[in-house]
């Protein structure tokens, strides 16, 4: 699918939280009233200390995802050097199309334009996965020895990286 990829605006944020919330509540990754859909819901805290990126199909935004680096507040797994992806959501009407796919290439691409930026590092939970195996098919492999765990929840976290060739 031809995607746009660009920084999200303020105009754009009720159709982010709209997308991230309904990807992860249809995938089933959480319940409505879990402390971290209150987090996805909070673009506008998102936009203020991280970026905010959004791909649009037909003018229309299909996607967003938070891009944040090491030292940064929405950093979880970034070291020195990498730019780290977090909350990627596909609006569901236009999931399986490809979107997905698209978003992570055009930051990958972003990314290799960022200067002092060598890799890209991604969090993602241990059933997640349909986004594993987009990650893999990408080049991203696993870090195991940089995988964590969500404080007080028990729940497994995977790292994936992707070195960028010169």
């Amino acid at each position: 699918m031809n995607v746009t990829f660009r920084r999200a605006v303020s105009a754009d944020f009720p159709e982010v939280r709209r997308i991230t919330c309904e990807a992860y509540l249809r995938a089933g990754h959480f319940a409505a009233d879990h402390p971290y859909m209150g987090v996805l819901e909070d673009v506008e805290h998102r936009a203020e200390h991280a970026q905010v990126w959004v791909a649009e199909a037909a003018r229309k935004v299909v996607a967003a995802v938070t891009l944040t680096f090491a030292g940064q507040p929405y950093s979880e797994i970034a070291r020195d050097g990498e730019l780290e992806f977090r909350m990627l959501a596909v609006d569901p009407a236009h999931q399986g199309g490809g979107v997905g796919r698209a978003v992570v290439r055009e930051i990958v691409e972003h990314a290799r334009q960022l200067p002092g930026i060598a890799a890209i590092s991604i969090t993602s939970a241990t059933f997640m996965e349909r986004a594993h195996s987009l990650y893999e098919s990408l080049g991203f492999r696993r870090a195991p020895e940089r995988d964590w765990f969500v404080p007080g929840e028990g729940v497994m976290l995977w790292v994936f990286t992707l070195e960028l060739d010169g």
